[in-house]
């Protein structure tokens, strides 16, 4: 495995995780909520009174940003090496971890590791556990 020195972005992604970061500290701090996306989306399914508005503005800046940026630039072309029936597994595993985990990556990861909760420090330890053991056995025992 090597480095895509052409398309390597240090700046870019030290930026743009101080964004997240700075984000989610403002919102914690000035909303007192966690912004968690799988938690933040939960509640929209399951909407209980005068909580609907912040969390339907939260999830329309989500989908929206890509559209804003759209207007100054195009979106970038990743190449996703697996095929339909692996990408719906995937996404039905990460589903169902996040609900055995009370939570997702941004909630546990960024937020709860930020507000030191054991309960991330091992919720956070569990996805990249099972992400590196994910990669060590399609990559190297099953040769995909």
């Amino acid at each position: 495995m090597s480095i895509d020195w052409n398309h390597f972005t240090p700046l870019a992604s030290l930026a743009g995780g101080a964004l997240i970061g700075i984000a989610a500290a403002m919102f914690v701090l000035l909303n007192g909520r966690i912004a968690g996306i799988s938690g933040v989306l939960g509640g929209l399914l399951r909407p209980s009174k005068g909580d609907i508005g912040w969390r339907a503005a939260f999830v329309l800046g989500l989908v929206g940003a890509p559209s804003v940026y759209l207007l100054f630039t195009s979106l970038p072309h990743p190449q996703i090496d697996a095929g339909y029936g692996t990408l719906v597994l995937a996404g039905l595993l990460v589903g169902l971890g996040t609900r055995y985990s009370s939570g997702c990556t941004s909630g546990h990861g960024v937020c709860g590791l930020s507000r030191l909760s054991p309960r991330s420090l091992v919720a956070t330890g569990a996805f990249m556990g099972a992400g590196f053991a994910t990669v060590f056995v399609v990559r190297h025992l099953l040769g995909i």
